[in-house]
Protein backbone atom coordinates (compact mmCIF):
# COMPACT_ATOMS: atom_id res chain seq x y z
CA UNK A 1 0.00 0.00 0.00
CA UNK A 2 1.05 3.65 -0.71
CA UNK A 3 -0.38 6.23 1.08
CA UNK A 4 -3.24 3.95 2.31
CA UNK A 5 -4.10 3.22 -1.60
CA UNK A 6 -4.48 -0.57 -2.29
CA UNK A 7 -2.25 -0.64 -5.71
CA UNK A 8 -2.96 -4.64 -6.25
CA UNK A 9 -6.10 -6.58 -7.49
CA UNK A 10 -7.95 -9.61 -5.34
CA UNK A 11 -7.92 -12.58 -7.78
CA UNK A 12 -11.94 -12.18 -7.70
CA UNK A 13 -11.41 -8.59 -9.15
CA UNK A 14 -8.61 -9.86 -11.68
CA UNK A 15 -11.38 -12.46 -13.01
CA UNK A 16 -13.41 -10.10 -12.94
CA UNK A 17 -11.36 -7.40 -15.48
CA UNK A 18 -10.27 -10.63 -17.45
CA UNK A 19 -14.12 -11.52 -17.86
CA UNK A 20 -15.31 -7.94 -19.32
CA UNK A 21 -12.25 -7.47 -21.51
CA UNK A 22 -13.06 -11.24 -22.80
CA UNK A 23 -16.52 -10.40 -23.31
CA UNK A 24 -15.60 -6.86 -25.24
CA UNK A 25 -13.41 -8.34 -27.38
CA UNK A 26 -16.45 -10.71 -28.67
CA UNK A 27 -18.35 -8.04 -28.43
CA UNK A 28 -15.96 -5.98 -31.09
CA UNK A 29 -15.61 -9.18 -33.62
CA UNK A 30 -19.12 -10.05 -33.72
CA UNK A 31 -19.80 -6.15 -34.88
CA UNK A 32 -17.16 -6.78 -37.70
CA UNK A 33 -13.98 -5.49 -36.24
CA UNK A 34 -10.82 -6.96 -36.45
CA UNK A 35 -7.47 -6.75 -34.63
CA UNK A 36 -4.56 -4.50 -35.41
CA UNK A 37 -1.53 -5.44 -34.35
CA UNK A 38 0.02 -2.03 -34.97
CA UNK A 39 -0.52 1.39 -33.66
CA UNK A 40 -1.05 4.33 -36.39
CA UNK A 41 -0.97 8.25 -35.84
CA UNK A 42 -4.89 8.08 -34.69
CA UNK A 43 -4.33 5.74 -31.78
CA UNK A 44 -0.98 7.66 -30.99
CA UNK A 45 -3.08 10.76 -30.32
CA UNK A 46 -5.74 9.13 -28.66
CA UNK A 47 -2.93 7.79 -25.76
CA UNK A 48 -1.79 11.08 -25.98
CA UNK A 49 -5.37 12.29 -24.73
CA UNK A 50 -6.08 9.91 -22.03
CA UNK A 51 -2.49 10.63 -20.79
CA UNK A 52 -3.71 14.18 -20.44
CA UNK A 53 -7.28 13.91 -19.57
CA UNK A 54 -6.25 11.40 -16.24
CA UNK A 55 -2.95 12.86 -15.27
CA UNK A 56 -2.35 13.75 -11.45
CA UNK A 57 -3.31 16.94 -11.25
CA UNK A 58 -1.25 17.40 -8.14
CA UNK A 59 1.86 16.23 -10.75
CA UNK A 60 0.76 17.46 -14.34
CA UNK A 61 2.91 16.02 -17.13
CA UNK A 62 6.35 18.01 -17.63
CA UNK A 63 6.48 20.26 -19.92
CA UNK A 64 9.45 18.33 -21.46
CA UNK A 65 7.73 15.16 -21.15
CA UNK A 66 4.47 16.99 -23.51
CA UNK A 67 6.62 18.48 -26.12
CA UNK A 68 9.19 15.34 -26.71
CA UNK A 69 5.30 13.65 -27.21
CA UNK A 70 3.80 16.28 -28.89
CA UNK A 71 7.33 15.83 -31.67
CA UNK A 72 6.64 12.14 -31.76
CA UNK A 73 3.38 12.66 -33.24
CA UNK A 74 4.64 14.65 -35.71
CA UNK A 75 7.02 12.96 -36.63
CA UNK A 76 4.83 9.42 -36.89
CA UNK A 77 2.17 11.74 -38.75
CA UNK A 78 5.20 12.76 -41.16
CA UNK A 79 6.39 9.45 -41.36
CA UNK A 80 2.74 8.23 -42.13
CA UNK A 81 2.44 11.32 -44.86
CA UNK A 82 6.11 9.72 -46.66
CA UNK A 83 4.70 6.61 -46.79
CA UNK A 84 1.45 7.32 -48.97
CA UNK A 85 2.96 9.85 -51.34
CA UNK A 86 5.74 7.35 -51.75
CA UNK A 87 3.20 4.28 -52.20
CA UNK A 88 1.56 7.09 -55.52
CA UNK A 89 4.92 7.72 -56.59
CA UNK A 90 5.73 3.87 -56.74
CA UNK A 91 2.28 3.27 -58.77
CA UNK A 92 3.43 6.16 -60.95
CA UNK A 93 6.78 4.76 -61.99
CA UNK A 94 5.19 1.01 -62.71
CA UNK A 95 2.51 2.82 -64.89
CA UNK A 96 5.61 4.42 -66.42
CA UNK A 97 7.25 1.32 -67.28
CA UNK A 98 4.45 -0.53 -68.95
CA UNK A 99 3.78 2.62 -71.19
CA UNK A 100 7.35 2.51 -72.11
CA UNK A 101 7.36 -0.45 -73.53
CA UNK A 102 4.49 0.01 -75.94
CA UNK A 103 5.52 -1.06 -79.51
CA UNK A 104 8.57 -3.20 -77.97
CA UNK A 105 9.07 -6.77 -78.63
CA UNK A 106 8.92 -8.71 -74.97
CA UNK A 107 9.67 -12.00 -73.77
CA UNK A 108 6.89 -13.61 -71.64
CA UNK A 109 7.39 -16.31 -69.02
CA UNK A 110 3.52 -17.95 -69.34
CA UNK A 111 3.53 -21.12 -67.00
CA UNK A 112 6.64 -23.52 -67.63
CA UNK A 113 6.78 -21.79 -71.54
CA UNK A 114 8.19 -18.65 -73.12
CA UNK A 115 6.84 -16.25 -75.71
CA UNK A 116 7.59 -13.81 -77.64
CA UNK A 117 5.41 -10.76 -79.03
CA UNK A 118 5.26 -6.98 -79.07
CA UNK A 119 3.57 -4.78 -76.27
CA UNK A 120 0.16 -3.13 -78.36
CA UNK A 121 -1.28 -1.51 -75.13
CA UNK A 122 -0.73 -0.88 -71.16
CA UNK A 123 -3.25 -0.49 -68.42
CA UNK A 124 -3.33 1.97 -65.80
CA UNK A 125 -3.80 -0.06 -63.00
CA UNK A 126 -1.78 0.02 -59.33
CA UNK A 127 -0.36 -3.34 -61.15
CA UNK A 128 -0.21 -2.51 -64.67
CA UNK A 129 -0.23 -5.16 -67.25
CA UNK A 130 0.56 -4.88 -70.97
CA UNK A 131 -1.30 -6.69 -73.49
CA UNK A 132 0.60 -8.86 -76.20
CA UNK A 133 -1.01 -10.85 -78.96
CA UNK A 134 -4.55 -9.71 -77.74
CA UNK A 135 -3.75 -10.90 -74.12
CA UNK A 136 -2.65 -8.88 -71.05
CA UNK A 137 -0.01 -10.06 -69.17
CA UNK A 138 1.24 -9.14 -65.73
CA UNK A 139 4.58 -7.37 -65.65
CA UNK A 140 6.70 -10.41 -63.75
CA UNK A 141 5.93 -12.18 -66.56
CA UNK A 142 8.57 -10.36 -68.67
CA UNK A 143 11.15 -11.61 -68.88
CA UNK A 144 13.28 -9.23 -71.54
CA UNK A 145 12.43 -5.97 -73.56
CA UNK A 146 14.11 -5.65 -76.52
CA UNK A 147 14.03 -2.04 -78.28
CA UNK A 148 12.76 -2.27 -81.82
Amino acid sequence: MMDGINTTMSAADKAAVDFAVSGYNKELGVKGRTVNHSLGKDDFLKLLIAQLSNQDPTSPIENTEFIAQMAQFSSLEQMTNMSAEFTKLAGVFRVSEASSMLGKTVELNVGDTTTTGVVQAATREEKPRVMVGGRYYTMDQISAIYGN
